[in-house]
């Protein structure tokens, strides 16, 4: 994949096929989870000051900030493929499982495999924050710090799997590695699943728009799996929000075609990777309707505009209020508001991926 120079947009449009769809996910994994120690349905919190002030009828935060005791959604989907990737092993010795990460994907597969019985090995890379390090640690897992990038660490803890024989788990896909990446986007699933029982109350048809906080784009792929493989919810848009310092979806999506960028430093480290999951790409170009970016501020600003509504939210899980807040305000927001199909009934879900105590939000 070639490297690209881009300069990221606020908003960049895209005029997906309204008549595209694709498979339905496996259903393996809710009941997988249901039957986890902790497992209980995270909150859809209601926003109405927001949802008044941008409007729109209603916004919802998807409040990851509890999932299964790891501060982030990424339980999900590490939990079933750890499951996966051990299941056929039955000799005596424990396996070693690597990932890298940059915060909670590598946490929680630590966990997943200590509880299975086996020893993890978790690279990191630069700019990891020093909370989420120790709860890397704190899982009993071996920590291999990378002087570079997340997809620096990527290859290094790639590479290390091979030669030591080991379990890769990781959560972005390339040619010949789409298994584990496959079995992850399906743990994802139990999130979505979750929201459509939450709304039932307010839309059968699920929310108008869902913004999405987007690194390789493994939950995007989700999302875009669970919303465009049902006719009831084909309506739904869906937005990607990324830091405007790693921005490779968005300009992947401006080039059509997957592009590795250049990645900065960001406070919303769970979301600075530069090149999208190869699986994810077919999804994100057939069935995204616009690709968004943040700033820092912006992200801290929304972390405590959700902190006001007892909503606990990294900067990562921030960026979807910061995204949401951009569409729908500033001179070009009516034509936003119709790519998308908003009106001022329109229900918006936010997925708040992770709470502080993964990776907290700076004062101001």
């Amino acid at each position: 994949m070639r490297m690209h120079r881009f300069e990221p947009i606020p908003w960049l449009a895209h005029a997906r096929d309204q008549a595209w769809n694709c498979p339905m996910p496996a259903t393996d994994a809710l009941a997988f989870h249901r039957h986890l120690d902790g497992y209980v349905p995270t909150p859809l919190t209601d926003l109405p000051e927001v949802a008044s002030r941008l409007g729109v009828g209603r916004v919802l935060a998807k409040d990851e900030s509890t999932r299964l005791g790891l501060g982030a959604f990424k339980g999900l989907g590490a939990s079933w493929a750890v499951r996966m990737a051990v299941s056929d092993h039955h000799g005596s010795a424990p396996l070693t499982v690597v990932a890298a990460t940059d915060g909670n994907h590598g946490r929680a597969v630590a966990r997943f495999a200590r509880k299975l019985g086996h020893r993890a090995t978790v690279y990191i890379p630069r700019g990891v924050h020093p909370i989420a390090v120790q709860n890397i640690l704190g899982e009993g897992a071996d920590l291999v710090r990378v002087d570079g990038t997340y997809d620096d660490a990527v290859a290094a803890a790639c590479g290390a799997a091979e030669a030591a024989g080991a379990v890769l788990v990781q959560d972005t896909a390339w040619d010949g590695y789409e298994d584990i990446p496959a079995a992850i986007i399906d743990g994802y699933d139990t999130l979505f699943r979750e929201i459509d029982d939450q709304l039932n109350d307010v839309s059968a048809a699920g929310p108008a728009l869902t913004v999405v906080p987007t690194g390789v784009g493994s939950l995007l792929h989700a999302a875009l799996i669970h919303y465009r493989s049902d006719r009831l919810h084909a309506g739904t848009a869906l937005v990607s929000v990324e830091p405007d310092t790693a921005a490779c979806v968005q300009a992947s999506l401006a080039e059509g075609t997957p592009v590795t960028v250049d990645t900065g430093t960001t406070i919303m480290a769970g979301l600075n990777c530069g090149t999208p999951s190869s699986t994810a790409w077919p999804f994100i170009i057939n069935g995204l309707d616009a690709a968004t970016t943040v700033s820092d501020a912006a992200a801290t600003a929304a972390a405590h505009t959700l902190a006001s509504y007892g909503v606990d939210a990294g900067p990562c899980g921030a960026a979807s209020l910061a995204s949401l807040e951009a569409i729908l305000t500033g001179r070009e927001h009516p034509e936003r508001r119709q790519h998308l199909r908003l009106t001022p009934d329109s229900t918006v879900v936010l997925l708040v991926t992770e709470g502080s105590s993964s990776n907290p939000v700076p004062s101001s």
